[in-house]
């Protein structure tokens, strides 16, 4: 049996180490959709900050900030001013944002098999369908979330 202060001390450490308690950035446009996912990330009791941007060229200097640790983005692909992929572009060619290792997921209505080769090309970390259904689309939300918070993965700041 393990003593509780060593459990206790290797799940403190695991949540410094990995930050899954940190932001959740969700860069989409669209009220509807943002509203949709809050009602979705409520629903599942997410105790992480949700952090949306509506615009994403003020992605890049908010995560640039040292202070902040975020858990994931979660990002829509078409969008005025920069698409997904150009945010994603961006971050991954950042030295900065690319040392914090932070999950790039995209979500998106399209299914088209260009759309997801692109961004795989671009080293996401998913891409899942945005889903009509509220059942269903929690249901990805949540596996995602879960997904993420038993992944190890390096962090360096």
């Amino acid at each position: 049996m393990i003593p509780n202060a060593v459990v206790l001390t290797n799940i403190l450490w695991l949540n410094l180490f990995m930050n899954i308690n940190g932001e959740i950035i969700i860069v989409e446009d669209d009220q509807d959709d943002r509203d949709f996912l809050a009602d979705i990330f409520e629903s599942l009791k997410i105790t992480n900050k949700v952090v949306f941007f509506e615009d994403p060229t003020k992605v890049v200097p908010y995560l640039s900030k040292v202070e902040v640790k975020p858990f994931m983005v979660l990002s829509d692909i078409n969008m005025p001013k920069m698409d997904g992929y150009e945010l994603r572009n961006i971050i991954l060619n950042d030295d900065l944002l690319n040392k914090k290792c932070i999950p790039y997921i995209f979500l998106s209505t399209s299914k088209d098999p260009e759309n997801i080769h692109r961004a795989f090309a671009l080293s996401a970390h998913g891409y899942f369908r945005k889903e009509e259904n509220f059942k269903t689309y929690l249901d990805v939300i949540g596996n995602i979330i879960s997904y993420w918070k038993m992944s190890q993965r390096p962090t360096l700041y």
